[in-house]
């Protein structure tokens, strides 16, 4: 079988090396960029939900403490044991809800793992290319 010999004069091949380098560090920078946008988006939506939630419930369960609060105090229990125990309780669901919530933004990634992989892989094209 013949072999075919390529003609380009070494700066010509090392000036193809180098196009082909720029063009591909753009295109993983911009892979990046599009991987951190996502997770920076799935993350603010996270926190705006939490917030927004955490403000309805919080008006909501005021309202809703003060009538358990009357109604232990109705019941026959002093007015500051009625709101210690509703204050316990609310403070142990709030707990649980902030531990929650902590957990599922701690889970979400933040490093651009696709843009990694491209750029160990081009990392071995140009080790390939040089050699």
């Amino acid at each position: 079988m013949a072999q075919v010999r390529d003609e380009r004069s070494l700066g010509d091949l090392f000036a193809e090396l180098a196009r082909e380098t720029s063009t591909l560090v753009r295109q993983e920078v911009q892979l990046a960029k599009v991987e951190v946008t996502e997770s920076a988006t799935k993350v603010g939506r996270s926190i705006a939900f939490l917030l927004a939630g955490g403000a309805v419930a919080y008006a909501g369960f005021l309202a809703i403490l003060a009538a358990i609060i009357l109604g232990l105090w109705e019941a026959g229990l002093e007015s500051w044991q009625a709101a210690l125990l509703v204050g316990v309780v609310v403070a142990v669901i709030g707990i649980f809800l902030v531990m929650r919530a902590r957990d599922t933004l701690q889970t979400t990634a933040l490093v651009p793992r696709k843009t990694v992989d491209t750029l160990k892989e081009d990392q071995e094209w140009m080790k390939e290319q040089i050699a």
